[in-house]
């Protein structure tokens, strides 16, 4: 996640000044990430050699998740194949289109069969400005991913092109949602008792 507007260059995402200018960026203009990188640089814990498995893999998924969120056209992808296909939890795959009609922004990663008025997030009615201006709110400096450690040898999921063919994506959705939720709450106007949570409260 970063802020909006253009940066002089990244050393953790590959992202070229030619695709700036070509690429139909998702909020108006190529994303910022000088604010994340200081963020994670500040609370890195692992500096991985040039060239390692470990340093590929962490530039890898920043490059994927900077696509996936900011760029609007798949055909502007770098990373992916074609017929990229993402999984979440082992949940049957969706291609790229599929994820573009959930709304873009991170709502792949929040879909739930939890029942409508139990969901702390719903992405079913979120849009991708929507979400962006949820999670931008909560985390204001974006999210700093970092890789730890990689517990198998060259992923299996790339192409002969080195494109990405497939991700499975594994984690507990409510556990980071809940994380969110545990301030104290506030009486809204009209009497009702509110979050303090950016999320919970653009999302109504």
């Amino acid at each position: 996640m970063a802020s909006s507007g253009s940066s002089v260059g990244d050393k953790y995402r590959n992202l070229d000044e030619e695709e700036k200018k070509n690429t139909v960026w998702r909020f108006g203009q190529p994303p910022n990430y000088d604010i994340v990188n200081k963020l994670f640089e500040e609370g890195q814990t692992k500096v991985w050699p040039p060239g390692s498995l470990e340093e590929m893999v962490q530039n890898l998924t920043k490059t994927w998740e900077m696509e996936l969120l900011h760029k609007a056209r798949i055909e502007d992808f770098k990373l992916m194949e074609p017929n990229f296909i993402y999984s979440l939890n082992g949940r049957k795959g969706w291609s790229l289109e599929e994820v573009g009609k959930m709304g873009g922004g991170y709502n792949p990663h929040l879909q739930t069969s939890l029942p409508e008025h139990l969901r702390i997030y719903d992405p079913a009615v979120e849009t991708s400005e929507s979400s962006h201006r949820a999670f931008t709110t909560t985390f204001p400096r974006g999210f700093a991913i970092e890789i730890q450690k990689v517990y198998s040898g060259p992923p299996q999921i790339m192409s002969e092109n080195n494109k990405l063919a497939k991700v499975e994506f594994f984690y507990d959705r409510g556990e980071l949602l809940g994380q969110l939720v545990k301030g104290e709450k506030v009486e809204a106007k009209d009497g009702e008792i509110a979050s303090t949570c950016p999320i919970m409260r653009s999302t109504g």
